[in-house]
Parts: C-alpha cells; sequence; structure tokens
C-alpha cells in the first residue's frame, strides 16, 4: 500500500491526547493512534528555551486523509502552532495495510 502514512502530534495533557485520538478514530481520519505519555521536549518558543513534559501521539493513516487530519488538528489542537509531522510508511505486512485501509476513509 504506497499511500500510507505515519503523522505526529504532541500536546502537553493527557486528557486532550485521548480526545484528539479519539475523534480521529471516530472520524475515521486515522485507523489507530498510540499516545505516548511522559515525553520530555525541549525546544524554543518565543525566544526562550523550554523544557515540557508532553505526550506524543503516533497516527497511522493514509495520504488521502492528510488534508484533513491538517485542518483536524488547526481546528481542535490548543496549540498555538502544533506540531503536525508526516511520513510516508515505506513498507509493511499486507494485511495490516488492508486493514488500515478499511478504517479509514476513503
Amino acid at each position: 500500500m504506497k499511500d500510507a502514512v505515519i503523522a505526529i502530534t504532541t500536546t502537553n495533557n493527557e486528557r486532550e491526547a485521548r480526545m484528539l485520538a479519539e475523534r480521529m478514530v471516530r472520524e475515521r481520519l486515522a485507523a489507530c493512534v498510540q499516545i505516548v505519555p511522559k515525553i520530555q521536549s525541549i525546544y524554543e518558543w518565543d525566544g526562550e528555551i523550554h523544557n515540557d513534559m508532553e505526550h506524543m501521539l503516533i497516527i497511522k493513516s493514509r495520504e488521502e486523509c492528510v488534508k484533513n487530519l491538517k485542518a483536524f488538528m488547526e481546528k481542535n489542537h490548543s496549540y498555538e502552532v502544533p506540531e503536525f509531522l508526516v511520513m510516508p510508511v515505506v513498507d509493511g505486512l499486507e494485511d495490516y495495510f488492508k486493514w488500515l485501509k478499511d478504517n479509514t476513509k476513503s
């Protein structure tokens, strides 16, 4: 399946992470979203270095859902500038790709 993608985003609280994940799956924008709790992010924002604990969301989806995923993040994420990075999937199991396709919007 050539259109499988992995996207990532982060948020600073578990409640928002769960809300975003559940809505993406319910709306079939993603087949699966994994939440990795308590990652440490060090970054510069407004001229200051920040050192924050966040939750990372690993989003399994397809290329044709990316436009809607981006719009979803812009509308529903609490950050002023949310991280949203999309990476192509190079290879994997065909049965997984079928499941991914069956559980996302066409």
